[in-house]
């Protein structure tokens, strides 16, 4: 570990860096944490808007906390989606820069 100061990356504004210079270690974690999971939940809100404007076809319903299989992380969002005149429930979520998907169910079942 080194004794200098990090670099600040050009897209920080300075007076971010001012006010992150009188914190203590614990809180500077705590804005760190804080940092990632927002960078997160734009990247959910941009990849949302991406979606809504691909075909105007697809639905996104609200999923409840209990719902999430082992196997889907839970800032998956519930889809509709059309296909062949039939409607059918997928979970879907981003991992990097792609898109997963996973078959929840027919439109009319239980979500």
């Amino acid at each position: 570990m080194s004794d200098s100061l990090p670099t600040l990356p050009e897209e920080i504004p300075g007076s971010i860096a001012e006010k992150l210079t009188d914190q203590s270690p614990n809180v500077l974690r705590d804005i760190a944490r804080y940092a990632d999971e927002f960078a997160e939940h734009r990247e959910r809100e941009a990849q949302l808007t991406e979606w809504d404007g691909q075909d105007g076809q697809d639905e996104y319903v609200e999923a409840e906390s209990d719902d999430f299989p082992d196997d889907v992380p839970s800032k998956a969002t519930i889809t509709v989606k059309d296909i062949n005149d039939n409607r059918y429930y997928y979970w879907q979520w981003r991992e990097g820069e792609k898109v997963k998907s996973k078959y929840k169910g027919p439109v009319g079942s239980e979500r």
